[in-house]
C-alpha cells in the first residue's frame, strides 16, 4: 500500500512538473544570452567604460545626456524611422499581394514559393555589396537605365532621400518573400467554405479578397507589422555594407542607430558607456512601439468579439 501510495505521489509531482521542465531550456537559455547582457549592458551605460581603459567611474546617466545632447543622434535616430517607414509598409504590402497570387492555383507552386524564399537566404553583406553598385552614383545600372529615359543621375549615395530609398529597397529584397511566406500559411487556414459563399453571393475575386481574407489575415498583419517594426529600428547590416567605408555617408546621410552605436563604442571615441547607453535608448523605443501595437491588438480583438457572439446568437 505505502508502495504504491508512493508512486501515485511520484505520478502527481511528474505530472506538476514535466510542464516547467519542458519551457526551461528557453528560460535558461533566455536568461544566459538576453537577460543576462541586457543587464550588464544598462550595467555598463552608468559607467565611464572605455574599450582600452576598461571600467571607469560611476557617472549616473551621464553618458545618456551626452548622447541625447550629440547631433549625430538625431540625424541617427531620424535615418532609421524614415528607411524603417520606406522598407516595412511597402514590404507588407507587397508581401500580402504576392502571397494572394501563390495562393491561386498556380502551376509548379513550390518552385515560386521555394523563388519568394531565396533572397532571404543570401548573405546580407552579398545583397549589400550587389545592391551598392546597382544603386551607384555614376555608373549604376539604375541611373543608366534612368538615362536612357531622359532622367537625369540621381545621387544614390550623396542625397539622403535616395540613399533610404536604395537601402529600404535591400531590406524589401530580402525580407518580402520570408513575410510573404507567413501570410500564405495564414491564407491557406482561412476555410474555403467563406469563400464559397462569397461565391454564392456574387463577390469578385477582388471582393473576396477583401472582405474575406484580409479580415482573416488581421491578427497576421499585426505580428508581421510587429516584428518588421522590431527588425527595422535595429538595422546593421545593408547601410552598414552600402558603402566601402561603412561610416553612412560623408555627412552620415544613412547612418541608423545601430550604426551609431557600433561608431561610439568601436570608433573615435571608444566609449562603451555611450554605445551602451543609446543600446537601451534603442531597447527603450523599441519597447515602447511594441506595447503600442499589443494594445492596438488587444483593442482590435476585444471589439471582434462581441459581433462573434452576437453573430452566433442569431444563429
Amino acid at each position: 500500500m505505502s508502495s504504491t501510495t508512493a508512486r501515485q505521489r511520484l505520478s502527481r509531482l511528474d505530472v506538476r512538473l514535466s510542464p516547467y521542465l519542458y519551457i526551461s531550456p528557453f528560460f535558461i537559455l533566455f536568461a544566459v544570452v538576453g537577460l543576462y547582457p541586457l543587464l550588464y549592458t544598462a550595467f555598463v551605460s552608468v559607467h565611464d567604460w572605455h574599450l582600452i581603459g576598461g571600467q571607469g567611474d560611476f557617472v549616473g546617466l551621464k553618458n545618456y545626456v551626452d548622447v541625447l545632447g550629440q547631433q549625430r543622434f538625431g540625424r541617427a535616430l531620424g535615418n532609421t524611422f524614415s528607411i524603417f517607414l520606406l522598407s516595412s509598409v511597402p514590404q507588407v504590402i507587397a508581401a500580402i499581394a504576392i502571397a494572394a497570387l501563390l495562393d491561386a492555383n498556380l502551376r509548379a507552386k513550390t518552385f515560386w514559393r521555394m523563388g519568394v524564399l531565396l533572397p532571404y537566404v543570401v548573405a546580407p553583406v552579398a545583397v549589400s555589396l550587389i545592391f551598392s553598385k546597382l544603386f551607384a552614383d555614376q555608373s549604376g545600372l539604375v541611373n543608366t537605365l534612368l538615362a536612357t529615359i531622359g532622367i537625369d543621375p540621381i545621387g544614390f549615395h550623396s542625397d539622403r532621400l535616395a540613399s533610404h530609398l536604395a537601402i529600404a529597397t535591400m531590406v524589401n529584397f530580402r525580407w518580402t518573400g520570408y513575410n510573404t511566406l507567413i501570410f500564405l500559411a495564414a491564407m491557406q487556414a482561412v476555410p474555403r467554405d467563406l469563400y464559397e459563399a462569397a461565391i454564392v453571393d456574387g463577390a469578385s475575386r477582388w471582393r473576396q479578397f477583401w472582405s474575406v481574407t484580409v479580415p482573416m489575415l488581421r491578427a497576421t498583419i499585426i505580428f508581421v507589422v510587429i516584428t518588421s517594426t522590431i527588425g527595422g529600428l535595429q538595422i546593421f547590416d545593408e547601410p552598414r555594407m552600402y558603402d566601402t567605408l561603412g561610416l553612412g555617408g560623408s555627412d552620415r546621410q544613412w547612418m541608423t542607430m545601430t550604426m551609431y552605436l557600433y561608431e561610439l563604442g568601436w570608433g573615435a571615441q571608444k566609449s562603451f558607456g555611450r554605445a551602451a547607453a543609446v543600446a537601451w535608448i534603442l531597447f527603450g523605443i523599441i519597447i515602447v512601439i511594441g506595447m503600442v501595437n499589443f494594445l492596438l491588438t488587444q483593442r482590435i480583438a476585444s471589439g471582434d468579439a462581441p459581433r462573434r457572439v452576437r453573430k452566433g446568437a442569431r444563429a
